[in-house]
């Protein structure tokens, strides 16, 4: 029987046997044809100086064929870093549920192949599960950088101080507001809660959300971790047929059965208004990016079936304008958060 790619409900975390030796962290490493960033991905981890006893670093490979990574983990991990290959590829979800599955630490990091940590970040979530043991995940501030890891801009802090965050449920059901590479979730957690599923394009939001409504959730400001966009991530075919916005309506449908009952109606519909916005961001690209005439109208169909208000309107009409004169200069303006 043909494995589902995308789980309709959240796969099955198997827990470990009791009193086996365990590391304090598992840094498991979900990769798909991200050769070249992967050696900077895994010295960020190797740099942090943790020892074996403390630390599984394991790179999951979902079939990848841009490069040898079997080769590329031995060289630089000298037989501290594992590497596991999926026999055929899985698709990202699954490959997720791998990484979790093979994690024997008691805090999990899923960090991916393009993304990097920075100095102290696992100390620094040390901190927040030592200080508050009742804690499901934690998470820190982060960069978004560019290919070359040039730092673009960086995510607005959440509050000033390292703590347990106030209200998280209800502020992250108005829009995602963390990245895969900033997160620490306790194992258990995930054997409680399962694992990621649904769709491919915000998947990890509904799990955040999941957590948060089970269980209070850490915060440190520092800029710890590091999203990198690069060209593979914004071109995808998701953008094109707008399939973004298309799993994005599903996250947000989802999401509201974690919510107060008084207060579901409101934050769906922020979140399906900052989302049309989002989408319209997102055509701007592709027009602007790439003069994908064709997927910057889908996008904009797809945002104004979420809703439509007169700043929507406006955005949308200028944008027009230029496509219609073939208008393709673009003036740099403060970035909006992305998903």
């Amino acid at each position: 029987m043909q494995e589902v790619r995308i789980p309709e409900r959240p796969p099955h975390i198997l827990p470990l046997p009791e009193g086996m030796t365990r590391p304090r962290w598992s840094v498991m490493i979900p990769v798909y044809n991200c050769y070249r960033f992967l050696e900077e991905a895994l010295n960020s981890v190797l740099l942090q100086g943790y020892a074996a006893a403390d630390m599984q670093i394991e790179v999951i490979d979902d079939g990848s064929s841009d490069g040898d990574y079997a080769a590329l983990v031995s060289r630089l991990g000298q037989g501290r870093v594992d590497y596991f290959r999926q026999p055929q590829n899985r698709g990202s979800l699954r490959n997720f549920e791998t990484c979790i599955n093979r994690s024997r630490g008691i805090y999990v990091h899923i960090l991916h192949g393009d993304d990097l940590v920075k100095p102290g970040y696992y100390q620094a979530m040390d901190h927040l599960f030592d200080k508050y043991p009742g804690i499901g995940a934690a998470f820190c501030r982060y960069v978004y950088v560019g290919e070359s890891g040039k730092p673009l801009y960086y995510r607005n802090e959440e509050m000033s101080m390292p703590g347990v965050l106030d209200d998280w449920l209800l502020r992250l059901a108005q829009r995602q507001r963390l990245q895969f590479c900033t997160v620490a979730v306790k194992r258990h957690v995930y054997e409680q809660l399962g694992g990621f599923y649904g769709v491919n394009y915000g998947e990890d939001w509904e799990m955040w959300m999941r957590i948060a409504q089970r269980y209070p959730v850490a915060y440190d400001p520092a800029v710890l971790a590091a999203y990198r966009l690069h060209k593979n991530s914004i071109s995808g075919s998701s953008y094109a047929s707008a399939k973004n916005l298309q799993d994005l309506q599903w996250v947000i449908g989802t999401i509201r059965q974690y919510l107060p009952v008084e207060r579901q109606d409101e934050l769906y519909r922020e979140a399906m208004r900052f989302y049309a916005h989002y989408g319209i961001k997102i055509a701007n690209d592709l027009w602007y990016g790439l003069h994908d005439k064709q997927g910057a109208r889908v996008q904009v169909r797809e945002a104004l079936s979420m809703h439509a208000d007169p700043l929507m309107i406006w955005k949308i009409t200028k944008l027009y304008a230029k496509m219609a004169l073939n208008i393709t200069s673009f003036i740099p303006r403060k970035k909006q958060s992305d998903i």
